[in-house]
């Protein structure tokens, strides 16, 4: 599909334009640093820089690092926030803590920001996998018994849903009705 040409006369972007499209972003999205800052640098390339290019403080660039560090001074952009609600998310979806692991890695989320998120998915990892199962009818949710290939998509689908191997083997051998206990 061709842009219109509107889209191709917009002004170049100058700091205050960088500011605005920031604003408008976080105003309407959850982010992280991390996102903000490709978000601008997409408008950036998409539209062009107007501002100076030779200034002390670097230009483009440096006014992005300059908007995504204020933001998160002041609150608008919260990577440890974010982090947790996206822990608490998956958690209620039944995904495992490898898989949060790899979407916060994704969503560019420093290690000490997600400590507290990784440590809750970690605490939470039985529920998570026993919501995912009930979802899938995997296990003890299963309404009968079921096939050795049957239970090797079920083992693929935990796998891949991010739990861990011995957590997924004890839900699948688990018969129709008959919830495991976790353990320690």
């Amino acid at each position: 599909m061709a842009r219109s040409s509107s889209y191709r006369n917009l002004k170049p972007l100058d700091g205050e334009a960088l500011e605005r499209l920031a604003i408008g972003y976080v105003g309407r999205y959850a982010t992280t640093r991390a996102k903000l800052a490709a978000y601008l640098h997409r408008k950036l390339g998409e539209r062009g820089w107007e501002g100076p290019a030779d200034a002390p403080e670097g230009g483009a660039s440096a006014h992005i690092d300059a908007i995504v560090a204020r933001f998160a001074d002041v609150g608008y952009v919260d990577d440890r926030g974010f982090a947790e609600a996206r822990a608490a998310s998956y958690a209620r979806r039944g995904y495992g803590a490898r898989r949060l692991n790899e979407r916060l890695r994704a969503d560019g989320i420093a290690e000490d920001d997600a400590a507290t998120a990784r440590a809750a998915a970690d605490e939470n990892a039985w529920a998570a996998a026993l919501a995912f199962a009930q979802k899938r009818r995997i296990g003890p949710f299963s309404r009968s018994a079921t096939d050795i290939d049957m239970r090797r998509r079920a083992l693929g689908a935990m796998l891949r849903a991010g739990h861990s191997m011995d957590v997924a083997r004890r839900i699948i051998n688990a018969m129709p009705g008959e919830i495991p206990e976790e353990r320690d």
